[in-house]
């Protein structure tokens, strides 16, 4: 006998005429939907040429959600659009199903094909994220086309081959794909191509410096107070030179604006940089993806101020060497963004949804860190954390501590000194944006130590770093911030090969008529983990899945060990919840 899920998955099911959709209106979880009710919307029945006709499976919910709800029309992917006449629809964590396929595209495509989204898409350089920009997945059938299908890097569909993936897992390859995105090499590591150098020296070094690599790949090179060696070099080049010297840091800014129109140095280069000051004054002049690269033998006089909002958001990278070969400072081999083996790796708000996925990936990890801290100010969700990753890090030979600084006898870096006798942590991954929290977490890092700032801050939030370590020591300083459909791939490659559980982020279910509570309910923080929401499903109510087993028992059976969401226990909710029978919203 064909169970309903069999039925489902094979997409041959009438389609309504009318669907169920929550539009966005506006700032404030007021404007979400009409009378705090999902809105009926008239489904076309076929797709245009170039469109597909797609049911909407599940939709994992995100604080980016809660963002463009605080935000609305000032949210910077919305443009300041008039909301009113021109909603938007939250859901961009979204596992899908094709029902039918417009003509241009069925060599590609065809009915019943399951995907996930990558949302994070870019049309001629302008943002035009799915489930921002344009309309996103919480809506139980919509059409598809260009907006998603055309974009910078090409289709951002992800094709989702294995039946034994739940839908709640598809949906959660996007954040898990943010995660992933974190350990991945996002910046760049080398001279941009026909870009502008500045190179800041040091009034009288007059060390001898070497370029091995690289000097030729800009069109520009200015020079100020730089050594005789380094003028020799450039000017060997082929790029034009400029000399700005006896600038002090004042100068900076119009610098930058004479040379670049303020858009900011594509590559920065310090030589034998002494003041924390002027180092940090030159910080903020780097472009979006540029590169500063320090090369000195002595500390600084001092912490720099550094713009954590911009190594999160515009992909900045600190580079750097003690040696006189200024290139050495550059390439991945130099500059990892891996968790190191066998180390200790620190995270920084580990209880929430994504916090959650960066701990069990460090567990996880082949190769990973022996011991993994994870602090969370929130004891529930301190407790679940201890339920669901304490016999995860057993079973994977690693040691998990978890720590709350509020009710704790000794201090956070007490217990780092201890676990890494002395040294500091070798990782630090930061997942609350606070400034503060970002600059304390890196001061409990070892002298060659990573830190990821994966939450991010507004651009021009100031945080004391000690840049030092990063020519002295090799330190990364690290962010990011969306991801690639690379990232999803690896992801379902990981899950795929039994590496990775995405589904042990799953915290809480709704249908589509409590969307709007799971909104409200990740606000208040209600779980601890992700929230999905099931469109195909109306009167499914919002429950954690420790509420599970007492008010849907046969789902409950279906559980893994510390009610951990399983294909099984999907099953089983839509032979209890899904009606095709009366699906017409």
């Amino acid at each position: 006998m064909t169970t309903k899920y069999e039925l489902y998955r094979q997409a041959k099911t009438a389609l309504p005429d009318q669907v169920l959709a929550w539009n966005l209106y506006g700032a404030g979880i007021e404007n979400v939907g009409e009378d705090g009710k999902p809105e009926k919307e008239t489904l076309a029945q076929e797709p245009g040429d170039d469109q597909l006709l797609v049911r909407i499976d599940s939709v994992g919910m995100c604080f980016s959600d809660l963002k463009v709800i605080r935000l609305g029309p000032d949210h910077p992917k919305l443009y300041h659009r008039d909301m009113r006449k021109e909603p938007t629809r939250l859901g961009h964590e979204v596992s899908l199903t094709i029902f039918k396929v417009g003509k241009n595209l069925r060599d590609h495509y065809y009915p019943g094909q399951r995907l996930a989204v990558q949302p994070d898409t870019y049309q001629n350089g302008k943002s035009t994220a799915y489930g921002y920009t344009v309309p996103g997945g919480l809506i139980q059938y919509h059409l598809i086309g260009p907006e998603v299908l055309e974009t910078d890097e090409g289709e951002c569909l992800l094709p989702v081959k294995n039946e034994n993936m739940s839908y709640a897992g598809s949906s959660l390859l996007e954040p898990w794909g943010c995660v992933m995105a974190a350990y991945t090499h996002r910046r760049r590591l080398q001279p941009l191509e026909n870009g502008v150098m500045w190179i800041l020296g040091r009034p009288g070094d007059e060390t001898v410096y070497q370029f091995s690599d690289g000097l030729d790949a800009p069109s520009l090179i200015v020079l100020t107070d730089a050594p005789k060696s380094v003028e020799a070099l450039a000017l060997k080049s082929g790029a034009k030179v400029e000399v700005r010297n006896g600038l002090d840091e004042a100068d900076f800014e119009a610098l930058s604006a004479e040379f670049t129109a303020g858009r900011g140095f594509d590559d920065i280069v310090v030589l034998d940089p002494r003041s924390a000051k002027r180092v940090g004054a030159a910080a903020r002049l780097i472009a979006r993806r540029g590169v500063m690269n320090l090369v000195g033998s002595e500390p600084l006089d001092g912490m720099v101020e550094g713009d954590v909002g911009r190594l999160h958001y515009d992909y900045i990278a600190f580079v750097g060497s003690s040696g006189t070969d200024i290139a050495a400072s550059y390439g991945k081999g130099r500059n990892r963004c891996e968790l190191k083996p066998n180390g200790v790796a620190l995270f920084v708000g580990a209880g929430g949804p994504m916090g959650q996925m960066h701990v069990q990936r460090a567990i996880e990890l082949p190769g990973g860190p022996r011991a993994i801290i994870a602090t969370e100010l929130n004891d529930e969700r301190l407790a679940a954390l201890r339920d669901r990753f304490l016999p995860l890090a057993e079973k994977n030979g690693r040691e998990l501590v978890l720590f709350n600084p509020q009710n704790a006898a000794r201090s956070l870096e007490d217990l780092v000194m201890e676990l890494s006798e002395g040294r500091g942590a070798d990782d630090v991954v930061v997942c609350v944006p606070v400034a503060k929290l970002m600059a304390e977490s890196a001061a409990m890092m070892s002298p060659d130590g990573m830190l990821v700032l994966f939450a991010g801050v507004p651009n021009g939030t100031m945080a004391p770093l000690d840049f030092s370590r990063i020519y002295l020591n090799n330190a990364q300083y690290t962010g990011t911030s969306g991801l690639t459909l690379e990232d999803q791939k690896l992801v379902l490659d990981r899950s795929l090969a039994g590496a990775l559980s995405p589904e042990l982020s799953v915290a809480a279910i709704g249908g589509m008529n409590a969307a709007r509570e799971g909104l409200i309910a990740l606000k208040e923080g209600h779980y601890p983990g992700k929230i999905v929401i099931f469109p195909q499903m109306p009167d499914l109510p919002l429950m954690g899945l420790d509420e599970v087993p007492e008010k849907l028992p046969e789902v409950g059976a279906k559980l893994g060990p510390g009610n951990a969401w399983t294909q099984e226990a999907e099953a089983e909710l839509f032979e209890e919840f899904w009606h095709p029978e009366t699906q017409e919203a």
